[in-house]
């Protein structure tokens, strides 16, 4: 029986691990070859290691495990010439673009001494790395094509990563976030004649490395010199309506295979949270 992605194909951001890789595996079972794209370096700013070509590679074979085809390439969104390259490379090899993941993203905390370019690194990665894959791949979607941008419950909760304590890198995570929301829908408008649809999904604590690292935990339980995962999930809990420490990435996932699929062809302009109520229980932010 034919996948709801039979035929298509869809470029990934940060794809190497996490979410980026969940959604590729996701569509992957679903009939999509995918174009996998990952910076596989690190950051200076952004404290918790970024993926690597290891983590890459093993997305691309979870991918053909699934016998679809994968294009796996090293590739910085800040960097527009390397991201037309790569797509320009994966539509040698698989023909076409149908759906792109716009999902690549970093949460550089202070850890030390706060530096503004922690603001600048996040907001070239999280906001202007969104517009720059948007960009290299518009040219070559068809009607009915769909862009899926990755948000934050973040942008919707006042106070949740401008406060001082958290560093100039979350306060731009923060912002990116919430410039992308308006983004989305001014794209989703001027798209919308060319049948081509943009979403954006909005998760709450998800069960990746940008929120298991030492940065985070000590934001959350800085009472303890060395939190674990086990001191913060009580913390994690409370920002959830239903009683979860954090939503797992193939429930992100999920919703991102429903937007890109036709199912969702009159789909666009849409902000949906995959939050477990979290903006339910704290519609102003969680309190500080």
């Amino acid at each position: 029986m034919p996948g709801r992605m039979e035929g298509k194909v869809a470029l990934i951001t940060g794809a190497a691990r996490g979410q980026g890789r969940s959604h590729a595996v996701r569509l992957a079972q679903e009939g999509a070859d995918i174009i996998a794209l990952d910076i596989c370096a690190q950051i200076e700013s952004n404290p918790y290691p970024l993926a690597t070509e290891e983590d890459l590679a093993e997305t691309a074979r979870l991918v053909e495990k699934h016998g679809r085809r994968a294009v796996a390439r090293k590739a910085d969104v800040r960097e527009r010439s390397e991201l037309r390259d790569s797509v320009a490379a994966g539509l040698a090899e698989l023909g076409r673009l149908d759906v792109v993941v716009a999902n690549a993203g970093i949460l550089p905390m202070a850890m030390g001494d706060p530096d503004p370019m922690d603001f600048v690194d996040a907001t070239d990665v999280d906001l202007i790395g969104v517009m720059n894959t948007v960009a290299v791949a518009l040219p070559h979607l068809p009607e009915y094509g769909s862009i899926v941008i990755t948000g934050s419950t973040a942008a919707m909760m006042p106070n949740t990563t401008d406060n001082p304590m958290m560093g100039p890198g979350s306060a731009g995570y923060g912002w990116a976030k919430r410039i992308l929301v308006e983004y989305t829908e001014q794209l989703a408008l001027q798209l919308a004649p060319r049948f081509i649809r943009v979403n954006a999904v909005h998760p709450t604590n998800c069960n990746t490395h940008l929120l298991h690292n030492e940065g985070l935990y000590a934001m959350f339980r800085p009472d303890l010199e060395h939190p674990t995962r086990e001191d913060v999930e009580p913390a994690f809990t409370m920002f959830q309506a239903m009683p979860i420490p954090y939503v797992e990435p193939v429930d992100i996932s999920n919703t991102v295979l429903f937007l890109a699929s036709d199912e969702a062809r009159y789909v666009t302009g849409q902000q949906i949270r995959v939050d477990a109520g979290s903006l339910l229980k704290f519609p102003m932010g969680p309190p500080s």
